[in-house]
C-alpha cells in the first residue's frame, strides 16, 4: 500500500472556510439552517462549519448529528455485529434547510442511508450536500452542493480524512490498496 497526502491541515481549513461561506450565501443567511453531521467523520466537521459560519455571521447554527448503520443497504456486508454509535439530540428540521455534512462522498450509498434517516426527524424545506472530499464512482444520481476538493481516483484507491478531534490532525490522503477486492464501496 502507498499514501499521498492531497490536502494538508491549511488545505483543510481553507476548504472548509470556503464551504461555510457558501452555505451562508446559498441560504441567504442562517435563519431556518441547521447542520446534520454524518457519523462519524461528518460530525465533527458539521461543528466546525458552524463555528465557522459564527465567527462570520454572529449567530452559530443548530448543529445534529446522525448514525445512518441501520439505514444502509449493505449492512450485513460491513458486519456481523455493527458498532452504533447515538445520534446527539436532533434539533427541529421541518420547515428549515438542513445541510447533510460528511467527509468523503464516493458511490452516494451513505447520503441515500442518511436521507433516509434524516426523514424519521421531520421533512426540511430542503436538503444540501457538503463535503470534505468527492472522489467519483457514484452508484446514485445524487451529487454534492458544496465540495472541499474534487478528486478522481480508481476503486483501487481509498481516500482518508484525517481530523483533529478523531485522528489527532488534519489532512487528506489517497492510499493506493494492492487488492482490488480490499476496496469496499462504503460512502
Amino acid at each position: 500500500m502507498t499514501e499521498r497526502q492531497i490536502m494538508d491541515a491549511d488545505d483543510l481549513r481553507r476548504a472548509l472556510t470556503r464551504i461555510a461561506h457558501e452555505i451562508v450565501e446559498r441560504n441567504g443567511g442562517v435563519a431556518d439552517l441547521v447542520l446534520v453531521g454524518v457519523r462519524s467523520r461528518g460530525a465533527p466537521l458539521a461543528e466546525r462549519l458552524a463555528g465557522l459560519i459564527e465567527q462570520n455571521e454572529g449567530v452559530r447554527p443548530q448543529v445534529g448529528s446522525l448514525d445512518i448503520t441501520f439505514y444502509r443497504d449493505d449492512l450485513t456486508r460491513l458486519a456481523h455485529a455493527p458498532i452504533v454509535k447515538r445520534s446527539e439530540a436532533m434539533p427541529e428540521i421541518s420547515g428549515r434547510t438542513v445541510v447533510l455534512v460528511d467527509d468523503v462522498l464516493f458511490t452516494g450509498r451513505t447520503v441515500r442511508a442518511a436521507l433516509d434517516a434524516l426523514t424519521d426527524h421531520g421533512r426540511p424545506a430542503a436538503v444540501r450536500l457538503a463535503v470534505a472530499v468527492d472522489r467519483g464512482h457514484r452508484e446514485l444520481p445524487i451529487r454534492a452542493d458544496h465540495v472541499g476538493k474534487n478528486v478522481p481516483t480508481s476503486r483501487e484507491e481509498l481516500v482518508k480524512v484525517h481530523l483533529e478531534e478523531t485522528d489527532g490532525e488534519d489532512g487528506v490522503e489517497i492510499e493506493r490498496v494492492d487488492s482490488p477486492a480490499a476496496v469496499e464501496p462504503v460512502a
